[in-house]
């Protein structure tokens, strides 16, 4: 029994008591537990209990041990949550006897302040008026100040310009006189240029005569060789000059190439000044309109100071008028507060049940202040239990295996072979094996397997969810859980997750599992926590990536679909944080269980489903069904993200058994390649290699962090009792018991919200 101590807090030690007295009545351990109390000590020896055998390899006495175990920890759970009822209870109480006084108080306190209040409005307003008036007349003196500084600083600025003017104006003189006499030079350069040529034509004329006059000599010569010496010194003497003359007009030649440079130069400059002068006039010109504004709106300024100085004025006598009001009710006030003190005078004097009223209220204002600190207490109590609670629920999960898989088989149909009636499926019922072991007959031989549960064809849907809802729970305490079904088609893998629509007590796996977070969200809003749910779907069909909650999807797409045409691409991608993205994938915020009735009708009509020799309706892709939970307690400042994947996997099928012909065979090889690139994956998970091949096909690489991640993996394997199907049926069992053998990291809670929209998300 829990009950107050002497400092206001409820005790949070509780004894273990075996066969011991009966609890007190209301005690919130007594209905259920049979009168067992738990100790905070005792719950940390039995999460940090280990098991002890004498010999290792007895697995019945580990067995044993294990259960005995489980049954304690449901025990001690089962404990917190009738206590925990007991506490809301008695909270819901304390609450409304606290709303109760407090409204008694209100009531009592609330007439003292009208009066006041009113009063008190009205001075504070007055004087917010007469400060708004001084602000408002100091801002439009600082505006006309402001602008008379500007104005003469737009003056100097002027004056500037035109000194600028000037200068430049100078200076292109300048520089007009230095092209001028530029020009002179090379004009006479031209001239001397051309006196050389004219000399240089007269010298080729007289060299070409001496050399016509030396023809007709050339005989005499030897006669005259003096005269013959002199010629050939004149001629000499010519050449010399000629090469003078040719040195000459190189230099001349290049003192021409110079002079047009400095001429270009001297362009270039004179057109640089052109501009810079062109854009002096435009600022002057800019600093002239500016001054004009200037001018415009000081004369408005003006305008608007003698306004204000008016507006002045008649604030202020509006203030005298107001200031004299305020007199006049202050008066008011100080002759209704001298009738109070009489008034209450009169009735300190007359009313003695009024002393009593007031000792009522104090021991009511004590008693109210001893249930806010009990409600107090009743909520740390509640929050530790919840945190207590949801350790040993993730402690049991643990214990089971972080990846599960459990086997349902489906009952007979009308549909299936003759010799049915001879069974090939048998359950052990020994100790250790009972609802955990299959036995299959094939050919005289025995394959026996073993798993975490197998459910008989009896076994009802409400059964089979009993069993993972505790795995359901963990995606609202902030983990990441992965439920798919696998199995051959017509195995039952359809109605184990979706179950029949219209029959309630039909419904499968995710209407079950939306059912119980809507309602164990709704409970939890008490506690503080507000949670938000987001929904996708989506399909591998023929290894491609199908939107199922598209808007845009037409009739037209469905078709390109079929011939493997599509019209957008998805793609898989995984951040460094193990996280999987599909891109552009449609995501819907989503608020209670109709709501994704609703996504999950629509996309039942947009899956792809075609008609086999062994099913009628047959699911031809892979259906992937996210639940994305973001949770927050503003009291407690905890934050938790937990995504729920449920997937109907297509049904593995022989293409001899189902008849699959075009598209429907295409379709199946499909189907068949995608699982037969799980099984190597599961294969390298269960030989723990170095290399996973999760790249193989577009379904492992999506299950990627479900397989080989942190996440809490269950797999369901169903199976067909038609002796027809035993064969897929043993393959089937043989690659869930690989399933069974892999190793997988250990789950972690999500403490932080990642936000991303049209993302669907895996981990």
């Amino acid at each position: 029994m829990v009950g107050p101590t002497s400092n206001g807090r409820a005790r949070q030690a509780f004894s273990v008591v075996n066969g011991g007295p009966d609890p007190a009545p209301g005690s919130a351990a007594s209905s259920d537990c049979g009168g067992i109390e738990f100790t905070r000590e005792d719950v940390d020896a039995l999460l940090n209990e280990k098991m002890k055998g004498k010999n290792k390899f007895n697995l019945k006495e580990k067995c044993d041990q294990m259960m005995d175990y489980i049954r304690k920890l449901r025990l001690c759970i089962k404990w917190f949550q009738e206590l925990e009822g007991s506490y809301l209870l008695e909270q819901e109480t304390l609450r409304n006897m606290l709303e109760m006084n407090e409204r008694k108080q209100t009531e009592t306190e609330a007439q003292m302040r009208n009066k006041e209040e009113e009063l008190n409005s009205i001075i504070v307003e007055l004087k917010k008026n007469y400060m708004s008036s001084q602000e408002k007349f100091a801002k439009e003196e600082a505006d006309k100040f402001a602008a008379m500084d500007s104005l003469a600083k737009e003056k100097e600025a002027r004056v500037a310009a035109e000194r600028l003017q000037a200068s430049l104006s100078e200076e292109l003189g300048k520089v007009q006189r230095e092209q001028l006499n530029a020009s002179q030079k090379i004009s006479s350069l031209n001239d001397m240029y051309k006196r050389l040529q004219e000399y240089n034509t007269s010298l080729q004329q007289y060299n070409s005569k001496l050399q016509s006059e030396l023809a007709t000599t050339n005989e005499a010569l030897k006669r005259v060789e003096k005269e013959k010496a002199a010629a050939v010194e004149n001629l000499s003497t010519l050449r010399g000059r000629y090469n003078v003359l040719q040195d000459q007009l190189t230099s001349s030649r290049a003192l021409q190439v110079e002079a047009v440079k400095q001429k270009e130069t001297l362009a270039n400059e004179v057109e640089c000044i052109r501009g810079e002068l062109q854009q002096v006039r435009d600022d002057r010109d800019g600093l002239l309109l500016h001054v004009d504004t200037l001018t415009e709106e000081m004369v408005k300024y003006k305008e608007c100071t003698g306004k204000s100085f008016a507006e002045l004025d008649s604030l202020s006598a509006k203030t005298n008028e107001l200031e004299a009001t305020c007199l006049s009710q202050s008066e008011q006030i100080r002759t209704l507060q001298e009738k109070l003190v009489v008034a209450e005078n009169k009735l300190r004097m007359s009313d003695l049940s009024a002393l009593e009223t007031r000792v009522d209220f104090e021991e009511q204002k004590k008693l109210n202040n001893d249930l806010q600190d009990r409600l107090a207490d009743a909520e740390l109590k509640i929050i530790e239990g919840e945190k207590l609670r949801k350790k040993l629920h993730n402690t049991i999960l643990e214990l089971k295996g972080n990846i599960r898989v459990f086997c349902r088989v489906r009952p007979l149909l009308p549909d299936d072979s003759a010799g049915a009636e001879t069974k090939v499926i048998s359950y052990p019922t020994s100790t250790e094996a009972f609802g955990r072991g299959i036995d299959l007959l094939q050919n005289g031989q025995k394959h026996s397997f073993t798993f975490d549960k197998v459910f008989m064809p009896d076994a009802s849907q409400d059964e089979v969810f009993v069993e993972i809802s505790q795995l359901v729970q963990s995606a609202l305490d902030g983990y990441k859980v992965c439920i798919f079904a696998y199995g051959q088609t017509g195995s039952g893998k359809t109605y184990t997750m979706m179950g029949k629509p219209g029959l309630p007590e039909l419904k499968g796996l995710i209407p079950r599992s939306l059912e119980q977070i809507f309602q164990t969200r709704q409970s939890l809003r008490s506690q503080g926590w507000k949670y938000e749910m987001q929904v996708s779907m989506l399909e591998i069909y023929n290894e491609m990536i199908r939107d199922l909650l598209s808007t845009n999807r037409s009739c037209s797409d469905v078709s390109r679909t079929e011939n493997g045409v599509f019209g957008k691409q998805y793609t898989i991608k995984h951040d460094a944080n193990g996280n999987t993205h599909v891109s552009d994938l449609t995501i819907v915020d989503v608020h209670s269980t109709r709501e994704v009735s609703f996504l999950l009708d629509q996309a039942a009509q947009s899956r792809s489903v075609g008609r086999t020799q062994m099913n009628e309706q047959s699911s031809r892709s892979h259906f992937v069904f996210t639940l994305r939970i973001s949770g927050v307690n503003e009291s407690t400042e905890q934050q938790v993200q937990g995504v729920l994947n449920l997937i109907d996997l297509a049904g593995s099928e022989r293409l001899s058994k189902s008849g699959s012909t075009g598209d429907r065979l295409k379709e199946t090889q499909a189907i068949n390649k995608s699982l037969s690139s799980l099984s190597d994956v599961i294969f390298a998970l269960a030989k723990k290699e170095d290399h996973v091949p999760f790249r193989n096909s577009k379904l492992t690489y999506l299950l990627q962090p479900c397989l080989g991640g942190d996440s809490k993996t269950l797999m369901f394997v169903n199976v067909s009792p038609d002796p027809s199907s035993l064969g897929e049926s043993l393959c089937s069992l043989r690659f869930a018991a690989r399933v069974n053998a892999c190793e997988i990291g250990i789950p972690r809670r999500q403490t932080n919200s990642r936000p991303s929209d049209n993302r669907l998300s895996f981990g």
